[in-house]
Formats: structure tokens, C-alpha cells, sequence
């Protein structure tokens, strides 16, 4: 009898992990644990510095000032990008994978004025904040102009999840107020500290004859992260909520409708980068067409940010 009991006490315990293990999936290359090595070579006029980039994908390297596209079946791309104006070429890197105490890797994303110098001088500075998110960068960067005009967000997504989890570890600038620097003009002090940013947006897109494409948000998770943690915090979750959140207590105004200016982009069916118009809260229950997820040291507004926050971010699930 203590022997079947034994027996039934173990099948219990077998069926509740095999349950727990199917109500989360994992985001493809969402461990950290692979990337691939860019080795660039800078303008001589910028000093010819040997640069590396870093992308989430299948481990290898490429050495030489090549255009990078997602590989592997990589959903991810970075804020780290390749340049070259009137045939001058520069890299920038704010997300670069580290190693976690305890073994395995996880991404390390820096805001920090990325610094060009031309013959030795120091000629513009540029607030970038470091990021990761589900999409494209397509290179090179042209110009400094539209920030996100070689960006696009999102992957087809049809399902519904509860809940984005994720690890992380922060530390926040020691900096009282942020600061403003594109490189076209001359670096302004923003008031207010800056927040770290974790998000996962849920819509549905659709294309008109002339390929402008238009969304309803259907799921919301987003927040920012303001306070320094002690050390690693396992397993944080962010609550998808679906429908229209903005009558809500807990709605920030930065979890509202991305349009206008605020719009991110997207590859419509003409091979176009276009923005995605979020025009109007979608019901709760109405079709899922593509799934956005970011994670940045910066609160998301170009140029802005605190130099010296750093966001560790590892083990990205999705939870139902």
C-alpha cells in the first residue's frame, strides 16, 4: 500500500512539472547563450579602430563592414548598428552578451554617449540607449535623421499568452536628470531620472491598397523600471492585459496607442518600411496578427537617456 501510494505521490508530482512546462514557451535564441561576432574595421578618419558588433543568432563570426540580417531564424535585432555616411563607416555596440555567475550568458544593454571623433577631435556625441527587440535593423544606417526608419517591429504572432517572463538585473545611472544628444546639436540636460523598459505589445495589423498599414492593440504589457536592483531578480512577470486598458488603474501613459510620431515601422507588402498606425484599442477577444517585444536601458525616446544605466536581461518566456 505505501508502495502504491510512493508510486501515485510520484506520478502527481511528474504530471504538475510536465503542466507547469507546458504553459510557457520560450522565445527562439530568448537564452542568450548564442550570438554572432562582428569584427569591423572603422574609417580611417575616425581613427580605424578594429571594432565588434554583436547579434543574437546561431554562433559565428564575420570579420569586414558587412550588412547584417537576421540569421538562423533569429526573430531578434539589436540597437547595435553599422553606418556609413558618404562612405565613412562607423559602428556603435550597447548590446553585448555577458557572462552570468553560475554559468550561461545573458544580454548586457548600456545607455552611454557614443562618441565620434574625426581627425582626433571630438566632433558629435550621441545618446544611444541599449536594446533588444523582435524585429529587423536594416543596414547601413544612412543617417541620424529618423532613428527608426530602418526599424521594424514585431513578428506574425497569432496566440494569446497571460504573461511575459523574464530575469533581470538593473543598475541605474547614478545621474540626477538625463540627457538629450543627437549629435546635430549641442547636448541638452533633460529633468528627471531616467527608467529602464520592458515590453510586450500584442495587435492586430492590416494593409490598404496603398500600403499603408494600420493596428487595433489588442494585448498590453509594459513597464518601466526605475530603482537599482541586489543582484539578479528570477522569474519577473509582466501581466498581458487585453483590450482597452486606458479606463484602468493601473494605465500609464506610456502604455498607450503607438501613432503619429510615436508609430514604430514595419515591412509592408510592396518591400516598403512603413509606420504602423495604432488607431484604436482592439476587443479582447479579436484576432492576433503580431507580437512585439522589447527590452531597453532607456525609457524608448530617441537620443535621450542616463549614461551609465545598465539593464542585464536573460530567459524571456512566454507564459498561459
Amino acid at each position: 500500500m505505501k508502495q502504491r501510494k510512493f508510486y501515485i505521490l510520484i506520478l502527481m508530482l511528474f504530471t504538475a512539472f510536465a503542466s507547469m512546462a507546458q504553459c510557457r514557451e520560450a522565445i527562439p535564441y530568448a537564452d542568450f547563450e548564442q550570438w554572432v561576432t562582428r569584427n569591423i574595421t572603422e574609417s580611417p578618419i575616425l581613427g580605424g579602430k578594429d571594432r565588434s558588433l554583436y547579434a543574437i543568432a546561431p554562433d559565428t563570426v564575420i570579420n569586414g563592414a558587412i550588412v547584417y540580417r537576421n540569421m538562423g531564424g533569429s526573430p531578434w535585432a539589436t540597437s547595435n548598428a553599422y553606418a556609413n555616411i558618404v562612405g565613412i563607416k562607423k559602428v556603435s555596440c550597447t548590446a553585448v552578451p555577458e557572462e552570468r555567475e553560475g554559468g550561461g550568458r545573458c544580454v548586457r544593454l548600456d545607455s552611454k554617449l557614443e562618441v565620434v571623433r574625426v581627425l582626433g577631435l571630438v566632433d558629435i556625441e550621441v545618446l544611444i540607449s541599449g536594446s533588444i527587440y523582435l524585429g529587423e535593423l536594416y543596414e547601413p544606417i544612412r543617417s541620424a535623421n529618423n532613428p527608426y526608419g530602418k526599424m521594424t517591429m514585431g513578428i506574425p504572432f497569432t496566440k494569446r499568452p497571460k504573461k511575459l517572463v523574464f530575469d533581470y538585473n538593473l543598475k541605474m545611472s547614478e545621474c540626477g536628470n538625463r540627457i538629450y544628444s543627437t549629435g546635430l546639436s549641442p547636448k541638452k540636460v533633460v529633468q528627471g531620472p531616467d527608467s529602464a523598459e520592458v515590453y510586450i505589445l500584442l495587435q492586430h495589423r492590416w494593409e490598404d491598397e496603398k500600403g499603408n498599414v494600420y493596428a487595433h492593440r489588442i494585448g498590453t504589457g509594459r513597464e518601466r523600471f526605475t530603482q537599482s536592483t541586489n543582484g539578479w531578480v528570477n522569474g519577473y512577470t509582466i501581466d498581458v492585459n487585453y483590450g482597452d486598458i486606458s479606463p484602468k488603474p493601473y494605465f500609464r501613459p506610456y502604455m498607450d496607442l503607438l501613432n503619429g510620431k510615436r508609430s514604430y515601422s514595419c515591412m509592408n507588402s510592396k518591400g516598403k518600411i512603413v509606420p504602423v498606425q495604432e488607431i484604436g484599442w482592439g476587443a479582447p477577444d479579436e484576432e492576433v496578427t503580431h507580437m512585439l517585444v522589447m527590452a531597453s536601458s532607456g525609457c524608448g525616446t530617441a537620443f535621450v537617456g542616463a549614461e551609465g544605466t545598465t539593464l542585464l536581461i536573460d530567459n524571456i518566456f512566454l507564459e498561459y
